[in-house]
C-alpha cells in the first residue's frame, strides 16, 4: 500500500514507500487488541468473513467484526428487508444468523486461517441470553473481542430497548463483564439523550471500548399502496446520509470516555474515515459502502496511509483527536 514494498531488516521488515523512505506507521490498539491498521469491516455487512474472501485480502485489514450472533438460529424479518434511499440503504434484516453454535462449527474454523482479529457481534433477547452468549464464546480460541448490540433498530425482540435506557444498559454490560474475560465493546445507538452519558456509563460499568453509531431508525412509504416498504415498517438507514450525524456523536462520546472509541456510519472513502479518527476515534468501520465496491475498506486504508505521510506524522494515531475547535 501507499506503492511500497518491503525492505528486509535484522529481525523484521520494514514497509517502504516508492521514495524509499519509511511509510506511516498505521497500527493502533483498541481494547487491547493491536491492529495493523485503524480499519475494520463492520458487522452486519460483511457477513461472517467466507462472503468476502475471494472479492479482498482480508489479512489486510485491522480488524473483522462479523454479523450479530445470538443463541439459537434466527431468520430475521420477513421480506421486503432493503430498500434503496437517496445517499443510504433501510435495512430491516432482523438480525438473521446461524446461531452461535454453528457459527463455532463452521465459521470460526475459516477466521482462524487469517491473521485479522476477530470481533463476535453478538445479542440476546434477554439479559439472561447475553450473558449466555458471552459466555460461550469466552473460551473459543480466535475471537480478540465482543461487540454488545445494544442498539438494533429492527428487531422487536432486545435490539435498542437495551440501549436506549441508560441504567438497562448499564446493567447489561455488568452482567456481561462477569461472564466474559473478552474484551466488551457496547453498540451505541444514535438515538439517545447524551451519547456522552451512555459512553460514560458504559465505561464504568466495565466497556474496553464503544462502537458507535448503529444505523438510524427511519421508514420508507409506498405512495401507491401507502404501507410501509419493509415488511418490519422501520428500518436502520445506513450510508453516507448519516456520516455528519456519526461524526458529531464520535466526537462528543471520544471526550466524554478515556477507552477508545470506534467510529462507523457512512464512510466511503479515506477522506470519510479521517473525520471520524480526527473527531477522536481510535478505528474506524466500513460497512454499507463494501455493497458497492467490496474493496472500499483496504482503498480507505491507502488514503489513510497517504493523508498521513502528506501531513508529516509518523504514526496514524497522531491525527486521533486533533480536530481544533
Amino acid at each position: 500500500m501507499g506503492g511500497g514494498g518491503f525492505k528486509k531488516g535484522k529481525h523484521e521488515l520494514t514497509r517502504m514507500n516508492a521514495n524509499n523512505t519509511k511509510a506511516p506507521d498505521l497500527a493502533v490498539t483498541v481494547a487491547g487488541i493491536r491492529m495493523k491498521n485503524p480499519v475494520m469491516l463492520a458487522s452486519g455487512t460483511c457477513g461472517y468473513g467466507p462472503e468476502y474472501a475471494d472479492l479482498i485480502d482480508l489479512n489486510a485489514l485491522g480488524a473483522i467484526a462479523v454479523k450479530g450472533i445470538l443463541s439459537i438460529p434466527w431468520e430475521g424479518n420477513p421480506a421486503p428487508r432493503l430498500v434503496e434511499t437517496p445517499g443510504g440503504l433501510l435495512n430491516a434484516i432482523g438480525l438473521q444468523n446461524p446461531g452461535m453454535e454453528k457459527f463455532i462449527a463452521e465459521y470460526m474454523p475459516f477466521l482462524r486461517r487469517h491473521k485479522t482479529p476477530v470481533i463476535v457481534n453478538i445479542w440476546g433477547r434477554s439479559m439472561e441470553e447475553y450473558g449466555e452468549v458471552a459466555a460461550r464464546f469466552d473460551d473459543v480460541e480466535g475471537i480478540a473481542a465482543l461487540e454488545l448490540n445494544i442498539s438494533c433498530p429492527n428487531i422487536k425482540a432486545g435490539g435498542i430497548e437495551f440501549g436506549t435506557d441508560p441504567n438497562i444498559a448499564g446493567e447489561l454490560i455488568r452482567l456481561v463483564r462477569k461472564r466474559t474475560r473478552l474484551p466488551l465493546i457496547p453498540k451505541l445507538s444514535p438515538m439517545l439523550h447524551s451519547i456522552a452519558q451512555f459512553a460514560r456509563i458504559a465505561e464504568e460499568s466495565g466497556a474496553d471500548a464503544i462502537s458507535l453509531i448503529n444505523s438510524v431508525p427511519s421508514m420508507v412509504i409506498d405512495i401507491e399502496s401507502r404501507r410501509p416498504v419493509l415488511s418490519n415498517g422501520v428500518g436502520g438507514l445506513t450510508g453516507p446520509a448519516i456520516r455528519p450525524i456519526a461524526v458529531r456523536l464520535v466526537w462528543q462520546a471520544a471526550k466524554a470516555v478515556k477507552i477508545p472509541v470506534i467510529g462507523m456510519g457512512g464512510i466511503a472513502c479515506g477522506r470519510d474515515a479521517l473525520e471520524f479518527l480526527i473527531a477522536g476515534a481510535r478505528a474506524v468501520a466500513v460497512g454499507t459502502a463494501t455493497f458497492l465496491d467490496p474493496g472500499t475498506a483496504l482503498r480507505v486504508v491507502e488514503e489513510i496511509e497517504a493523508y498521513v505521510k502528506r501531513q508529516g506524522h509518523a504514526s496514524v494515531n497522531e491525527i486521533v483527536g486533533t480536530l481544533q475547535f
